[in-house]
């Protein structure tokens, strides 16, 4: 299960972003509370959720261009101190009682600017660490399970603080976990990587990428299953703190236990897809765990009871990270080596550009017919999406082995 971990690089990797990662979360969970306290809207949250990824819609395309062009780590290492700068500004900026919610808008975009253009390449740089194939989806699961961790651990920690200390505390904490990243990635020893010379405008390279992963059948059902998921299926992360207040009566803490246990499942997700030996399985995993996400983000939108919402939670983020970090395992090992930075960055683009568009529908759609019902009526649409991909696995498991039989000659 931690095979992964043999790579003197990868732990480092893996050591740097555990306690990143964890200060993230409190800085997110930090952000939602101090936007609902502040205005008690469901359409501000959806802002918010849409200002933090719409710049990766726009800017993770490009991003993917230059990540097989660019020094991918040196790339990285810049933009964690850009990051590491926005949450110190929010933080002295609502510890001095200047925040507003027009700052809060203007700070989520700018960390979605650096997000946008540092996805790409963090999830392209993973291959460049990791040198033996077959150990690939290994290392992308303990990269979920320590995001999962990380969504597990930091928003009780975060709810907890919100209430002793205050939102603004909060986001200094994320600002000083970033050192430990930047410390990581400085004490790699990485080979340089010999890329082949690029010819041509960033968008002709970004235009072949594109034709590429349309007209690779198995790309294009992947991709588009993701699309769809994203865009119906997340949003309702952007919702939580109504569900935690409105629905059950709760205030930060229980947002931040109902946040815990969608990380409770989706760690359980991430240690089940690293357990998996044989990536010829992948495929049939993605259509089931694309299936339990619908399903059970269908119960947690109907519920009125905390358990049972506690324990839709839990299969909700089991599927969720199984169905998102499988397609993902299944991109890279099925794309070609001199286009995986642009067919990855449409992965991202999908998982974090097309989601922001989809919490301001559900935001807007809220006001109308109420957060559980929408979040219902979304469910249904990521449920007719899966049961659309399975009737197209069989293209998919036919990639996957033409691949992997290559590979090895």
């Amino acid at each position: 299960m931690f095979r992964a971990l043999n790579y003197r690089n990868y732990r480092y990797y893996y050591a740097g972003q555990s306690v990143s990662l964890i200060g993230v979360w409190v800085q997110n969970i930090a952000m939602s509370w101090l936007v609902y306290r502040l205005t008690g809207s469901a359409l501000l949250l959806g802002t918010i959720a849409f200002s933090l990824q719409i710049p990766s819609l726009f800017i993770a395309p490009f991003a993917g261009v230059l990540a097989d062009r660019w020094d991918r780590r040196k790339v990285i290492m810049y933009s964690q101190v850009l990051l590491m700068l926005v949450a110190f500004m929010l933080a002295w900026l609502t510890l001095t009682d200047r925040i507003n919610v027009t700052w809060i808008i203007a700070m989520a975009l700018t960390n979605g600017v650096i997000l946008g253009f540092d996805t790409p390449f963090r999830q392209s740089f993973v291959p460049d660490i990791i040198t033996r194939r077959e150990d690939l989806s290994n290392a992308i699961a303990l990269n979920s399970s320590l995001y999962n961790l990380a969504r597990f651990v930091g928003p009780p920690i975060g709810g907890v603080l919100i209430a002793l200390v205050g939102e603004g505390w909060c986001f200094f904490i994320n600002g000083v976990s970033f050192v430990t990243v930047i410390a990581a990635m400085m004490a790699m020893r990485i080979q340089k990587v010999k890329r082949s010379p690029r010819y041509g405008s960033i968008f002709a390279q970004l235009r072949e990428g594109v034709s590429y992963a349309w007209t690779f059948r198995s790309l294009r059902y992947l991709i588009t299953l993701v699309a769809l998921s994203s865009f119906f299926g997340l949003p309702f992360q952007a919702l939580l703190p109504i569900f935690a207040a409105d629905v059950l009566g709760g205030g930060s803490e229980m947002l931040g236990i109902l946040t815990g246990a969608l990380g409770a499942g989706a760690l359980t997700g991430a240690f089940f897809l690293a357990s998996r030996k044989n990536i010829h399985s992948i495929p049939g995993i993605t259509l089931k765990a694309s299936l339990m996400f619908a399903v059970g983000l269908s119960v947690f939108a109907l519920s009125s009871l905390t358990l049972l919402s506690l324990i839709a939670m839990v299969v909700t983020g089991f599927g969720m990270i199984v169905h998102f970090n499988s397609t993902n395992t299944l991109i890279q090992s099925i794309a070609d080596e001199d286009k995986r930075g642009r067919v990855v960055s449409l992965y991202s683009m999908t998982f974090m550009g097309i989601t922001p568009l989809g919490s301001l529908l559900a935001g807007s759609v809220a006001e109308y017919i109420g957060v559980p019902f929408t979040v219902f009526a979304f469910s249904l649409v990521c449920l007719a999406s899966a049961l659309l991909f399975g009737k197209r696995l069989r293209t998919v498991y036919t990639s996957l082995a033409r691949k992997m039989i290559s590979h090895r000659k």
